[in-house]
């Protein structure tokens, strides 16, 4: 055990007690965060416009507060631009997170002092539960490589302005930046390729330990970083590489190709970030869903998947949710945010202490013909074709051909592999079965003959890496959207063939 971790491990285990007790005490710690929000939230326009000095309870605020999506706060957003204070939440906020809107253009999520610390407080902890719960702590003694975005920021009426993961690095406690890369230089520059071929340079000779990212920009930094070594894995790179965190998209359709790259598996963190808050992370090793976090300033509701959208949705507490059923995440916050859909769907594996999985975005599904596919169906299809048939994934996604030009509709799967398998119909076989297993909508359409199986598009490498691009979207914190039910995105793949 080197000095670093050696002197951190007392105060992990004090972090970790703390979480444990707030999580066993979970219902408790979302009706005191309520009580507090509301009344930090009442002498503010939004709180004087919603009557908070009268909200009694939680019913109270399901009356005069409706859900909200980022189209609804653009008016408060607009307020806080031209230099007001006291908007959503006292004073004005510390910074702005910019992330990209479907429906909106950019969109400018408000963070606050005291929202702020726990964006990294709770990255800290997930790492901090990960050496108490398996008793590894020499990672801590090398370099942690974050793949992130620019920390560069600009200003937006006086107020800094970035990526998430940008305002983020200005946040990263003293005791670690002397770990942390890439470095600030390196950082801040904005072209992917041209970045990633920096961090390379400067990472190849230094003991990386951790890695952190999303796992398909992980895994185009190690194909550049073997091609720049010559070495034929990871591990010859970095002989001390043990730990691996990611969010933002499911690690399994990945893990066998990543695997392969690094020339073994390593222990893996998974999180559950957002520029609107921190919501859960890996509490448990082996892999048993995310610890929710309840005691960060968050009050959560969720909303049942097929009520998204009515005027009065049911709007459930934690104290209300049921294991295995999909909901719409809602929260309000001490970021000055109001029963705001963020837009990801979860589902519970555990209500006490509470653990959930992220199912897919609210707006990334199929029904073209009423089947309502969604991205963890997409993903846990994919996951058993290449388990079954060893197959390593790069990336894909999935369209409805409503339209073909011969033969009944289909789902097509737009697919980049490592290496094209030998037999593509034994793929859309496998690929398909598992997607009847997973819907039985869609199981019945294909029954029926109102649907023929899906379709499989194999696509030149690079495919995805060129499509993100073309929409300025390559690298950083950018996912690939899972499925979509339109062709927008199939069309522009399509070009690339």
């Amino acid at each position: 055990m080197g000095l670093k971790s050696f002197l951190l491990r007392p105060y992990a285990r004090k972090v970790v007690r703390d979480i444990r007790h707030n999580a066993n005490q979970a219902i408790q710690c979302q009706m005191d965060i309520f009580a507090g929000l509301i009344r930090k939230g009442q002498g503010t326009h939004f709180g004087v416009a919603h009557r908070f000095d009268k909200i009694q309870n939680v019913s109270d605020f399901q009356a005069l507060v409706s859900i909200r999506d980022y189209e609804d706060l653009i008016p408060y957003i607009a307020q806080i631009k031209e230099g007001k204070k006291n908007v959503l939440w006292p004073g004005i906020p510390t910074y702005f997170a910019k992330t990209s809107g479907t429906t909106s253009g950019t969109k400018y999520i408000p963070m606050t002092a005291v929202s702020t610390p726990h964006h990294v407080a709770t990255a800290r902890n997930s790492v901090f539960n990960y050496m108490i719960e398996t008793g590894k702590t020499r990672f801590l003694d090398g370099k942690l490589l974050y793949l992130s975005g620019t920390p560069e920021l600009s200003q937006t009426a006086g107020i800094p302005t970035g990526r998430l993961s940008g305002i983020v690095n200005h946040q990263v406690p003293s005791y670690l930046k002397s770990n942390k890369l890439p470095s600030y230089r390196v950082n801040c520059i904005d072209a992917w390729e041209e970045k990633v071929a920096a961090i390379v340079d400067e990472s190849h000779q230094l003991d990386v330990r951790l890695v952190g990212g999303i796992p398909p920009w992980v895994q185009m930094y190690f194909e550049a970083l073997l091609d720049f070594t010559g070495k034929t894995m990871i591990k010859e790179v970095f002989p001390n590489l043990s730990l691996f965190v990611y969010g933002g998209v499911n690690y399994e359709p990945y893990r066998s190709k990543l695997e392969q790259l690094m020339g073994s598996s390593i222990d893996s963190i998974e999180t559950f970030p957002a520029s609107e808050g921190f919501f859960a992370f890996q509490d448990k090793h082996p892999h048993q869903g995310l610890l929710l976090n309840v005691s960060a300033g968050m009050f959560y509701e969720f909303v049942p998947l097929a009520e998204v959208g009515l005027a009065n949705p049911s709007r459930l507490t934690l104290a209300e949710v049921e294991l295995e059923k999909q909901y719409a995440l809602v929260v309000s916050s001490n970021a000055g945010l109001w029963a705001y859909n963020i837009g990801d769907t979860v589902e519970f594996v555990s209500l006490d202490p509470p653990r959930l999985i992220v199912s897919g975005r609210i707006k990334h599904f199929i029904s073209a013909f009423g089947e309502h596919v969604i991205g963890k169906e997409v993903e846990m299809a994919m996951l058993q074709a290449t388990e079954l048939l060893d197959l390593k994934l790069v990336e894909f996604t999935v369209a409805p051909q409503v339209t073909p030009k011969e033969g009944l509709p289909h789902h097509e799967w737009l697919v980049e592999f490592a290496e094209d398998p030998a037999d593509p119909d034994v793929v859309e076989v496998a690929l398909d079965q598992a997607l009847q297993a997973q819907n039985i909508y869609y199981q019945d359409l294909i029954e029926g003959s109102i649907l023929r199986p899906a379709k499989l598009t194999l696509l030149p490498r690079h495919s995805f890496r060129r499509y993100m691009h073309s929409i300025g979207k390559l690298g950083g914190q950018n996912k690939v959207p899972r499925l979509s039910n339109d062709r927008k995105i199939a069309e522009v793949l399509r070009s690339y063939l």
